[in-house]
């Protein structure tokens, strides 16, 4: 990745985001990709019912321009997170790790053979040479309403824990999924340390009808302020149609809260290096938001 070095022997995350909820992450000799969405400025995703949202962005990268990859986390199965490019593009032989509702689509429809449901709390590890992640599924909700969920596909958070094979974790990075605030959240700071990196799906996505299905700043930092991570890194803002509370909402709801100094503002197809060393400050090239 230009601008930052390959050598992450200090224990450092590499962070690229692509756009949306893209984001490339290197540890190591490791390297994942979350939610692959590699659509270009003025395509239409499908959401599901007939509804499209356009595509408003570019992706930092184009799928053919990835480098060899590791594995696969995918929160859930919709056009925004995986769409057509992706299942045309990628390589069919990378390990996918999601929710099983989109694991057996995946396997069958897709012919991504090596795709692994999670269920809630269910973790599976990656490793090369000599590091490993572990990636444990965790609680998510795509709507507040019982019956909006059981239209929208299931959706899941993630912790992803990186170290050393045989070893302790040295770094933690939290992924919230298409999730809007709800209790059940609470169970992931009992269950886990504070992450070094919340990676925060924003931008308030509203369906017809004005039901708002990814949280908005308000529930960004109300998030963050439960879960206490060191850094915050928001994503999924401004790149769909559907996508109506901006960056700078975010930006004022965890200012004032406290918790401005946390976050990481790397924009569209900026990178970024988080440490694990506590206190210290991320390194970030390219774009600010």
């Amino acid at each position: 990745m230009a601008g930052i070095t390959d050598d992450t022997t200090d224990g450092a995350l590499d962070v690229h985001f692509i756009g949306n909820a893209t984001v490339l992450l290197r540890y190591g000799g490791l390297t994942l990709l979350t939610d692959p969405n590699f659509l270009h400025r003025g395509q239409f995703a499908h959401l599901g019912y007939g509804l499209l949202s356009r595509r408003l962005t570019e992706p930092a990268l184009d799928v053919g321009e990835l480098p060899r990859l590791d594995g696969i986390v995918l929160s859930h199965l919709h056009g925004d997170h995986w769409d057509r490019r992706a299942r045309r593009h990628l390589d069919h032989s990378v390990p996918v790790l999601t929710t099983p509702h989109a694991a057996r689509r995946l396997r069958v429809a897709h012919r991504f053979p090596r795709t692994a449901g999670l269920r809630t709390w269910q973790g599976l590890t990656l490793g090369r040479g000599d590091t490993q992640v572990r990636v444990t599924a965790l609680p998510g909700r795509h709507a507040g309403q019982p019956l909006l969920r059981g239209l929208l596909p299931p959706v899941m958070g993630s912790m992803l824990e990186f170290g050393p094979v045989g070893g302790p974790v040295r770094l933690r990075l939290y992924l919230s999924g298409d999730t809007v605030v709800h209790d059940g959240l609470d169970e992931i700071a009992r269950r886990f340390p504070a992450a070094d990196l919340a990676v925060l799906h924003l931008g308030g996505t509203r369906l017809p009808g004005g039901f708002v299905v990814t949280m908005d700043g308000a529930q960004g930092a109300e998030l963050a302020r439960r879960l206490d991570p060191r850094r915050i890194l928001p994503v999924h803002y401004g790149d769909y149609t559907v996508m109506r509370s901006p960056l700078s909402a975010f930006l004022d709801e965890i200012d004032a809260i406290g918790l401005g100094d946390r976050v990481v503002h790397c924009g569209h197809g900026g990178q970024a290096r988080i440490s694990p060393v506590p206190g210290a400050a991320p390194t970030v090239t390219g774009p600010s938001p």
